[in-house]
């Protein structure tokens, strides 16, 4: 799937000169949440020279569950997934931007978790309190930027 993907950024690039056209987009590999995606118009991640942009991945509780860890660990996870196709990894992330609609409860929760993910040196971070996220439910929405190491730039 990401070939393809790849070839397709590689097509568009041909036609137009634009950066994002010139750029590799990484797509869902789950056909419906492809759809949706193309229909709204957002990619799970854009490479562009050398640098690897992760759309925001909500963390939402499943039904009837309570622990927040969990929700966060099943986006973390979805986000280490995309950043594996973008041909990057955690070690890679130089910034992490996070929409929290209740930061005070979230915060410690979700700092255990991030560190399960991010080692240290930390990441450039932001955590944005809000009263909401499109994602019904959604507790948080996270973003990350990574840096392709040299040898791997595309």
């Amino acid at each position: 799937m990401v070939l393809f993907t790849t070839i397709a950024a590689f097509a568009a690039a041909a036609q137009s000169g634009g950066a994002r056209q010139q750029a590799v987009v990484i797509m869902p590999e789950n056909a419906r949440q492809r759809q949706l995606q193309e229909q709204i118009g957002w990619a799970d991640a854009v490479v562009s020279n050398g640098v690897v942009y992760v759309s925001g991945v909500p963390a939402y509780l499943a039904p009837g569950e309570k622990d927040m860890e969990n929700a966060f660990v099943r986006a973390f996870d979805a986000i280490g997934k995309t950043l594996q196709r973008a041909g990057v990894s955690w070690d890679d992330v130089v910034e992490l931007r996070t929409y929290h609609t209740d930061p005070t409860a979230q915060i410690d929760a979700f700092a255990k978790v991030k560190s399960r993910y991010m080692k240290s040196p930390p990441p450039a971070w932001s955590a944005i309190g809000t009263s909401g996220l499109l994602q019904p439910g959604a507790l948080v929405e996270i973003a990350v930027v990574a840096h392709v190491p040299k040898q791997k730039s595309r």
